[in-house]
């Protein structure tokens, strides 16, 4: 006869937990389409930061500079002043000396020489802080005037001077602005390169608010490459 326990233990068999996979909802933003992603900070790409090639005081220079954006046009008569006025107090200081410029809505081209590399950014630094004064005075404003750090080519050939040249003082042409002989805006009415007939242009009466050249490319290598027409167009640089 057997006993049996009132007791007898039952063995309950436990439920395995399932591991339920996610459902990730996809939204309609982001993803490998164009302009998806993080936007750019800067709309204009800025100057790199590297260190900037050494100067020989033989090679002139071609300078550009931006303003920010929402500023008056440069164009404009008072401005046009104002920045002449400026180009003239600073054009030859440290070493540094401004020969040629051009002056469009919102940036600036310069053709400089300077006994070095540490010269022309004294000079530039000097001349730029004296343009971003007298143009803050103007508008009644403070704060920064220019967008980045200045960019600067050097012209080692007589080509490349010619070009530089051509590129300045008819740099309006390349914006598609038409006008008759020289651009206001420059120092065109100054510059004694041109060839043919001034078309009508008396030259310019007021002192002129650039320096003389002192080097050989400016002064006489250019030339070689034949002097500028007023109908010239520049090229890409």
């Amino acid at each position: 006869m057997w006993i049996t326990s009132s007791f007898e233990e039952q063995t309950v068999p436990r439920k395995r937990a399932v591991a339920k996979q996610e459902v990730f909802e996809f939204r309609s933003w982001g993803g490998s389409r164009k302009r998806a992603g993080r936007k750019r900070r800067a709309e204009r790409p800025r100057v790199p930061h590297r260190e900037r090639a050494a100067l020989a005081s033989r090679f002139p220079v071609h300078v550009t500079t931006r303003l920010v954006e929402g500023l008056p046009s440069l164009r404009r008569v008072r401005e046009r002043q104002v920045l002449e006025r400026a180009f003239g107090a600073g054009a030859e200081r440290f070493g540094f000396r401004l020969v040629e410029y051009s002056v469009q809505s919102n940036h600036l081209h310069l053709i400089a020489e300077a006994t070095n590399r540490r010269t022309l950014a004294r000079g530039m630094q000097g001349l730029l802080i004296r343009v971003a004064k007298a143009l803050n005075k103007l508008w009644a404003r403070k704060g920064k005037v220019f967008w980045d750090r200045y960019h600067d080519r050097i012209l080692r050939t007589p080509r490349e001077v010619r070009n530089a040249l051509v590129y300045v003082l008819r740099n309006h042409a390349r914006h598609g602005l038409r006008m008759l002989g020289v651009d206001p805006c420059s120092s065109g009415r100054w510059f004694e390169g041109w060839r043919g007939e001034r078309e009508g242009v008396a030259p310019a009466r007021d002192p002129s608010p650039v320096a003389r050249a002192r080097t050989w490319l400016l002064n006489v290598g250019w030339r070689r490459r034949g002097r500028i027409a007023w109908t010239e167009l520049p090229a890409r640089t």
